[in-house]
This record gives C-alpha cells, sequence and structure tokens, in this order.
C-alpha cells in the first residue's frame, strides 16, 4: 500500500510538471524545444533525482540553455558535452539532457530557465551571459546548481561574489577576449599599420569594457584606436562608410550586434581594401582575415569537467571560476592573400586555417 501511494504521488508529480511545462512553452512560441523522449521520460520519475545513493546506477537530467545558434556558443555545447562523457556522464547512458535554444531572445532565456528549474533538473548548464543569469536568478531558493560558460565579466553579471569564491550555487567558466595577443597579431602582419578601427555597439556592457582595454593596451604596439559606436544594427552601414576612410585595419569583439552583421562589416572594409581580423574562429570562417581567438569547444570541455564535479558531490559555491584568455592565431588563408597579408615567423609553427 506505501509503494501505491508514492507510485501515485510521483505519478501526479510527473503531471503537474507537465502541465507547468506546457504553460510554460506557451509563452514563448520562438523557443527552440530539442527535449528528447528521454528527458520527458526523466521527468515522469523527478521525484528519483533529489535523493540519488552514490552508485554507478545513478543516471542525472540536466538542461543545457543557449542564448542563441552561433558557432562558438554551438562550439561550448559540444565542448561541455565532451567534458561530462569524459568525466563518465555520458548522454543516453546515465546522462539525458534536455537542451534549449532562446533564439537570441531573453524573455525566451527566462522561460527556458523557469522550465528547467519547474522539471527539478538535477544541473542546469547556461551558455552566454544572460542565459546564466536567467537560470540563476529562476535557482534561486532550490538546490539547482547552475554552471555558466561564454561569460565575459560573472561578477559583473552578479553571478558570483568573486571568481576566487562564488559564494553561491554557481560557477563556470570565463572568456576573456585575449586583447594584447590580438594587437601583438596585428602589428607582426601589419608592420606599417597605425590606426585600428573598432565598431562596439553603446548599449553592450563587455563592449564597452573590452574597448577600454584596446584603447590602454594600443599604445604599447604603437597603435592609435579609431573608436565607432552604434546603437543598432541600422547604423552600421553609414557609421562603416565613415570608418574605413580612417583607419589601416578593422579588429572585431565579440559584439552580438556587430558580428550579426558581420557580411557588411566585410564588405564596406574590402571595398575600402582594408582587412579585418576577427576576435574568435568563426568570424575568420566567415571571413575575416586571421584572429587570436579563443578555442571555445575546449573552454566547453572545462565547463563540463566542473559540472561533473558538482554532479560528484562538490560545492559550486567553492569551485572557483576558471578565465580562458589565453589565444591561438586562426587564419583564412584565401582572405589573407587577398590582401597581401603572410603569417608571421613566430607563428609558423602554431597557426590553424580555419575552416
Amino acid at each position: 500500500e506505501h509503494t501505491m501511494k508514492k507510485s501515485s504521488s510521483l505519478l501526479k508529480l510527473a503531471l503537474c510538471t507537465v502541465l507547468a511545462a506546457s504553460m510554460l512553452g506557451g509563452c514563448g512560441n520562438s523557443t527552440k524545444t530539442e527535449t528528447t523522449a528521454a528527458a520527458e521520460s526523466e521527468a515522469e520519475t523527478a521525484g528519483e533525482t533529489s535523493s540519488k545513493a552514490d552508485s554507478a546506477d545513478d543516471s542525472y537530467t540536466i538542461g543545457i540553455s543557449q542564448l542563441a545558434e552561433h558557432g562558438s556558443l554551438d562550439n561550448c555545447r559540444e565542448g561541455f558535452i565532451e567534458g561530462l562523457a569524459e568525466e563518465g556522464f555520458i548522454e543516453g547512458e546515465n546522462l539525458t539532457i534536455d537542451y534549449q535554444n532562446a533564439q537570441g531572445d531573453t524573455s525566451n532565456a527566462s522561460v527556458i530557465a523557469q522550465n528547467f528549474v519547474s522539471k527539478k533538473y538535477d544541473l542546469v548548464c547556461a551558455i552566454a551571459t544572460p542565459s546564466a543569469m536567467a537560470c540563476y536568478n529562476a535557482a534561486q531558493g532550490t538546490d539547482i546548481p547552475t554552471i555558466f560558460t561564454a561569460v565575459s565579466d560573472p561578477v559583473a553579471a552578479e553571478l558570483v561574489e568573486s571568481l576566487e569564491a562564488p559564494g553561491s550555487n554557481c560557477t563556470g567558466t570565463s572568456d576573456a577576449l585575449p586583447v594584447e595577443d590580438q594587437l601583438k597579431m596585428i602589428r607582426a602582419m601589419m608592420p606599417e599599420a597605425k590606426t585600428i578601427g573598432i565598431m562596439y555597439t553603446t548599449s553592450e556592457v563587455n563592449s564597452i569594457s573590452t574597448l577600454e582595454t584596446y584603447k590602454e593596451l594600443a599604445p604599447k604596439y604603437d597603435f592609435e584606436i579609431v573608436e565607432s559606436g552604434v546603437s543598432s544594427s541600422s547604423d552600421i552601414p553609414i557609421a562603416l562608410d565613415a570608418l574605413v576612410t580612417k583607419v589601416d585595419c578593422i579588429s572585431n569583439m565579440t559584439d552580438n550586434n556587430v558580428v550579426n552583421n558581420l557580411d557588411t562589416v566585410l564588405a564596406k572594409a574590402t571595398e575600402a581594401g582594408i582587412p579585418v581580423f576577427g576576435s574568435e574562429v568563426e568570424q575568420v570562417v566567415n571571413g575575416c582575415a586571421a584572429s587570436m581567438g579563443l578555442d571555445y569547444v575546449e573552454l566547453g570541455r572545462q565547463t563540463g569537467k566542473m559540472a561533473a564535479a558538482v554532479l560528484k558531490g562538490e560545492d559550486a559555491a567553492t569551485i572557483p571560476v576558471q578565465v580562458i584568455s589565453n589565444g591561438s592565431l586562426y587564419v583564412n588563408s584565401d582572405v589573407m592573400s587577398q590582401f597581401n597579408l603572410t603569417i608571421p615567423d613566430e607563428y609558423k609553427d602554431s597557426y590553424t586555417e580555419a575552416e
């Protein structure tokens, strides 16, 4: 009789979970849903997730919330899953993953986060700052840990108290752009260049912070930074027309608005006869000449290992945030040739062709 009552309770819980999920899903129709049948099955036995024994037969369900469909963010997700697998948490065996994409909409990110929490998942992974903030806020008052990746400044985002001691049930990895490595690389490729143009969106806090780093370090490499601030994508073409007449090259950041209009940036710069340097491998694949970019698969892999440690019982509040800032050279040989750029000797043994 006790078993029957418990089964009845679990069934009621599962029905409530499904109902809550369907109500939340109706709030954001543009949200990409890839919940597997296995995830739905796991939700039906949600009661088991809160009191697992420490045995090899444990199974876990986690949610991954990704802000947008973007090459580097996709790489983070792939690396994250690889990192978990390397630590024994293998999708389809003892791990079920509910992957959701907010399609760049912060309101969708909030719905996704609330849905994950309502299902009482063992852990949530958030890729990019808005998704991380949504998951962190939704998980407040629960024991569900949030593990983030691709967050430039987790302290400013109020996800952690400090990088060394997060202080709450939230930790992860940060992607600090290797600005000095980028400046050094541009100087080596363009020894006669004097000015670097940087376009940024005035409402993106991370872009403003990175721009200040560029301006601080540029004199060390005898560069002058010529900045161009825009408020929306519609401002970009006119701003570019002015910028390309003043600079020897352009260096991109990870400004979402600018990267979403990379084709326009490349077209205007090419017409003016100046190269564009990217900030990540995906930008180089799409037409930038080169970049001292981060390896986002590796960033995700390290995040996956941190998540595995939490699933094994470590307290996220005491796991320091890992900041990845060492850049690797990625080049697009076709674009390099177009602008008569060559790979400097010091990089010939360490660069990667972006494909």
